[in-house]
């Protein structure tokens, strides 16, 4: 599809292309359209929350979401949901905390330094006047070290402490940041998120995009994107989230992309991600945001005590990994959707990116999968799969 007929198929109307599996493109007024997150909604609608703008690290990119209601035919309209003029905010996280009320975490940026960012966190509600639109309050600044950044979800601890996944993008005094110092680490708060501690993943440099799932009895398995551009990783808790051993790698490549993982109702992890690894492309672009065209002239960061990232490997297929032991190995994979994944370029007009990235899924009691991701920049694209879509455990 061109970026054309991309934006005139951003309706959110539900379509079946084939029997047990439902598609969208969701509305949005902006050109790109990037980073999904779903998150079920305390009334039992669908939100999925992303960034849009103009260009990713340009200061006009912000959260919107859209709802999902139960039974309805769309999606509901594009919700802005953070306003910051100064600063590209990405990576929106929903999160319902266990006293019912509903949080947005995203990411606040200059330009593409995201060595200087910080999260925000604000309040969400559902419109009282129209269910399809949430509405978010006045947020601030977790106390946390600059150049934190955020993916994944949170996840409660038995004693009521929330883990907030972060990958820190370490400064580099006098050098740009391009992901070379890049580390894992847990954000902890006791008190409701109203302070936070930052609690670094051991030997976890280039392992980022930290997204734990839980295997029971207090034990979690975390899995990583990895700035190598190599495996995903994986490390594991054995005391309900409170240390982690060091990230290993998996069977499933990596791409320097985001990825998503769940527990399945069946006790299976399943990993959403582009398997595809810098091993078997030879695409490359010098950085992630090297198209922002502002004047910065520092040198790129050393990678000396650090990694040398790999940027600009094709972001497809988008495809679901599935592990019967516990994320160790993913021997099952659906390939939700292919296509050349072509990501040299971030611009979201001319036709040149055509990655399928960043997705999120969830799924629900009847088995029935929920899955989001970004389609060529230019839109936001849902899928829904029928549990008898899943291959069954070996």
């Amino acid at each position: 599809m061109t970026p054309e007929e991309i934006a005139r198929a951003m309706t959110g109307v539900l379509a079946t292309p084939a029997p047990g599996r439902v598609e969208a493109l969701l509305p949005s007024p902006k050109v790109q359209n990037h980073a999904a997150f779903l998150h079920r909604l305390p009334n039992g609608a669908l939100a999925c929350a992303w960034f849009g703008g103009t260009l990713e690290g340009k200061s006009d990119i912000s959260v919107y979401a859209s709802v999902l209601l139960p039974g309805a035919a769309s999606w509901g309209p594009a919700c802005q949901l953070s306003f910051d003029a100064a600063r590209s905010e990405q990576n929106p996280v929903l999160f319902t905390a266990p006293d019912g009320q509903l949080w947005l975490f995203h990411t606040a940026q200059p330009s593409g330094n995201q060595d200087e960012c910080q999260i925000r966190m604000a309040p969400l509600a559902i419109d009282p006047a129209d269910a399809t639109r949430l509405i978010s309050g006045e947020g601030h600044f977790l106390d946390l070290p600059r150049g934190c950044f955020i993916r994944a979800p949170l996840v409660v601890r038995e004693d009521g402490a929330w883990l907030l996944p972060i990958f820190r993008c370490v400064p580099r005094p006098g050098q740009r940041w391009n992901g070379s110092h890049d580390i894992a680490a847990v954000g902890v708060s006791r008190d409701g998120g109203r302070s936070w501690s930052l609690e670094p993943v051991p030997d976890s440099t280039g392992s980022v995009h930290m997204s734990p799932v839980t295997l029971g009895n207090g034990r979690y398995a975390a899995f990583y994107r990895r700035r190598q551009a190599d495996f995903v990783h994986r490390s594991e808790s054995t005391d309900g989230g409170r240390s982690w051993s060091a990230p290993a790698a998996t069977d499933i490549p990596n791409n320097n992309s985001s990825i998503a993982a769940i527990r399945l109702n069946d006790g299976r992890v399943a990993v959403l991600c582009n398997p595809a690894s810098a091993a078997t492309s030879a695409s490359r672009r010098q950085s992630l945001y090297d198209e922002l065209g502002e004047e910065d002239g520092r040198p790129d960061a050393d990678p000396e005590g650090g990694c040398s990232p790999i940027w600009g490997v094709e972001r497809a297929p988008v495809a679901l990994c599935l592990s019967s032991d516990g994320g160790n190995t993913f021997p099952e994979r659906l390939v939700i959707e292919d296509g050349p994944g072509t990501c040299t370029s971030n611009d979201s007009t001319d036709g040149r990116n055509k990655e399928m990235s960043y997705p999120w899924l969830l799924q629900d009691a009847d088995g029935t999968l929920h899955l989001a991701y970004t389609y060529h920049r230019r839109g936001i694209k849902y899928v829904r799969l029928a549990a008898d879509r899943i291959p069954p455990a070996a």
